[in-house]
């Protein structure tokens, strides 16, 4: 079966959660899943079950650089450098493991604040093994990755509870 290639992109809530649900479903099926998280500190909840279900690896850079827009250019730099390394060990595990699913969540908010070299994500898509199956998630996905894309799912916020300053809850968003 070849793998496609999916966008869960947008402003609402349930992109992450859509990628989770995925990898459940395809480890479900006794096929290995690598779960990648960029930009998050890997402490959310779905990352502490997705941890112990059998054939799913979770994949995380451990220091949090914290919102892009806010690190000064040394830290650009050193976020960059290990968010390539992440990237590096990502790809790997996914080719050792013969992985039916890989799922690289803010990925498309990584590649956006020019923490990785975009053309090698690309470069990965195009050239991926051919069972591999990839979802990214994120906002506002770049033209080259759009047309790399087989499914593009696109989540609106139409309302929601941080416009009335509402936090994100543990459970809930987190």
């Amino acid at each position: 079966m070849k793998g496609l290639v999916h966008i869960y992109e947008g402003t609402g809530k349930g992109k992450s959660t859509a990628g989770v649900g995925l990898t459940i479903r395809c480890a479900g099926n006794g096929f290995p899943v690598v779960y990648s998280q960029f930009l998050k500190d890997g402490t959310t909840g779905e990352m502490n079950i997705l941890r112990k279900i059998p054939n799913i690896t979770v994949l995380v850079e451990e220091h949090h650089f914290g919102f892009s827009f806010l690190m000064t250019p040394e830290e650009k730099v050193e976020a960059k450098a290990a968010y390539t390394a992440l990237f590096e060990k990502v790809k790997a595990a996914a080719v050792e493991q013969n992985a039916r699913l890989l799922v690289m969540d803010e990925m498309l908010d990584l590649c956006n604040a020019e923490l990785i070299d975009t053309a090698m994500v690309v470069d990965f898509l195009k050239n991926r093994p051919e069972q591999l199956e990839v979802v990214m998630t994120g906002r506002n996905p770049k033209p080259e990755l759009v047309e790399l894309a087989d499914y593009i799912t696109n989540m609106n916020a139409v309302k929601h509870p941080f416009e009335k300053g509402v936090p994100a809850r543990k459970g809930i968003e987190m």
